[in-house]
Order: C-alpha cells, then structure tokens, then sequence
C-alpha cells in the first residue's frame, strides 16, 4: 500500500477533526474566515487553487459576501479586497508567499496550512494550521479536501454524514469499466466544478492519465467529442443536477455516465483511489509522480 493510499484512507477521521476545528472560536484563523459581508479573494496554486474555487463559489453562493478565485500567479495586483485567504499545503509555494509579500500592511490575509513551521506563518495575519491533516506523499489529498471540509464547516454548512460518505466511498469497488477506461471526463456545477478540476489533476499525476473536466454545460460546447466506448464522463453531486437530455446524448456516443451521487468530496476519494491503482498498475510511484515535487519553490 503506498503512502498515498494510506493518506486517503484517513480522509474520513481528518474532517472529523477539522470540523471540530472550526466549531471553535477560539482556535486561530477561525474567527477571521468566519466573518461574513467582506469582500475576498482566494488564492493557491496547483490543488490549492482548485479548492480556492470551489470555495469562493460556496461562500459567495451562502451569501458571505463576495468571492473570487485566483492561481496565486495570477492574482490582480490592482483590485481591492477585505480580506485575502491563502491556501498552501506546504506553505513554501512561492507564488502565494509572493502574493503574501505583496499585500503586507495593505490587505489583511489568513492563510490555511498544514505546516506550522514554514514561512507562511510570518507573512500572512493569521494562519488556521490543520497539521493533523498534513501529507507526505507528493500528490495531495487528505490536505486538500480537508481543508475544504474545514472552510465548508466556517461557512455554517451540516457535514454530519460527510465522513460517513468517505467512508462509503472507500468501500466502493473500482470496476473493470473505471480500471480500463481510456479516457476521464470530470463535469461538475458551480463549487463541484473545482472539485472536477481537482479530480482530474489526481489522475493526471498519479496515473498518467488523459483525463479533462469542464463546467457540466461547457460539455455539450465541444468536449463531448472527445467521449466514445471505453472512456468516462464522471458527474459530481446529486444526478437530479445533471442537465436534462445529457445520459441520453453521452449514451449515443458509447461512453459511460458515472455519478454516485455523494457529496463531490466522497465522490473524490473514489478518484483519488483510482487513481493511484492506476499509476501502481502502470507502473508508477503515486507518491512521487514524474516531474512534481511537494512544493514549487522558485530560485
């Protein structure tokens, strides 16, 4: 079992602990993230920016005030914002410690991080440290949906089953179908279309995989081309969000329709264990994928 299997193993018992987190007031970072009417930017790199999305559409969609999304590279340098919240694994990314930088005695930041030991705790404000969550295999997971977990838990949303979905969702068999499939099309809306992105970056560096995802209307508008028999269009939430007439149409191209229907973060795992079977059946070291490194630190 590689060490990226054992951390999604653990999913389940991190968002336990990270909901735990947020119900306390008193724990750092909480109060900060938790303040509603501001106007806030998200930034990360990499996973992180793919989390950065999905949140930033449920926290402007629960009516916390507005909230964009950006690749830390890609931060506006003009715009103004309350608030600035930086997502960072490693918290040694140089793009988010550069935005950090940056914004210092101009914007106030709060920085989520599973390293309590790493620069970013000295640039930004205030900084939520989920360590209990903190990974050593090079491709993220627990990290990263557990981050989430703990932001969703901020914003007031009830994840009482969540856990019970990950654990569900480890349980669930990888089929011949998903283990032979040639191609992954990931399709989510509005905050599952992050999570999609993330799915599809999961097979990507720990498969080696050909894999896309689009916003779930975005599909009909040329990528269903790609699909055909042996590849995967993959749904995330609930199939009574899946646009009318679309199982018919992925049907006629000989392509399979995947939806499991849990929230799209037990959905995920289902992926991330996919996708490591994969990379070890092809293979590949899923904890340390070709070209990747833990952190992009840039000279």
């Amino acid at each position: 079992m590689s060490q990226t299997e054992t951390e999604i193993a653990t999913q389940p018992e991190c968002w336990h602990r990270a909901v735990a987190l947020a119900h306390r007031p008193d724990a750092p970072g909480v109060a900060e993230l938790s303040r509603t009417g501001e106007r806030v930017a998200v930034v990360g790199c990499g996973t992180s920016w793919f989390m950065a999305h999905a949140y930033a559409v449920l926290r402007e969609s629960a009516g916390h005030g507005e909230t964009d999304a950006f690749p830390a590279s890609e931060m506006p340098a003009g715009r103004s914002y309350d608030r600035v919240v930086a997502l960072t694994r490693s918290g040694t990314t140089t793009e988010v410690l550069e935005v950090l930088r940056r914004l210092r005695g101009v914007t106030p930041t709060v920085a989520v991080t599973a390293d309590p030991a790493t620069p970013v705790i000295e640039l930004a404000d205030a900084v939520a440290v989920l360590e209990f969550a903190d990974e050593t295999s090079v491709v993220q997971t627990r990290f990263a949906t557990t981050e989430l977990v703990f932001l969703r838990a901020l914003l007031g949303e009830d994840l009482n089953q969540l856990a019970a979905q990950g654990t569900a969702a480890l349980a669930e068999p990888l089929t011949d179908e998903l283990l032979g499939a040639e191609e992954f099309t990931f399709l989510g809306s509005g905050w599952a279309y992050g999570v999609a992105q993330e799915a599809a970056l999961k097979m990507r560096e720990a498969a080696g995989a050909w894999t896309e995802a689009y916003p779930v209307m975005e599909y009909r508008h040329g990528p269903i081309s790609i699909t055909g028999p042996g590849r995967v269009a993959w749904w995330f939430g609930d199939p009574s969000g899946i646009p009318e007439g679309l199982p018919e149409e992925i049907a006629r191209t000989g392509g399979r329709l995947v939806a499991f229907g849990r929230d799209p973060l037990a959905d995920l795992v289902v992926v991330q264990r996919l996708a490591a079977t994969l990379g070890a059946a092809r293979g590949l070291d899923p904890d340390n994928p070709r070209h990747l490194t833990r952190s992009v630190i840039l000279a």
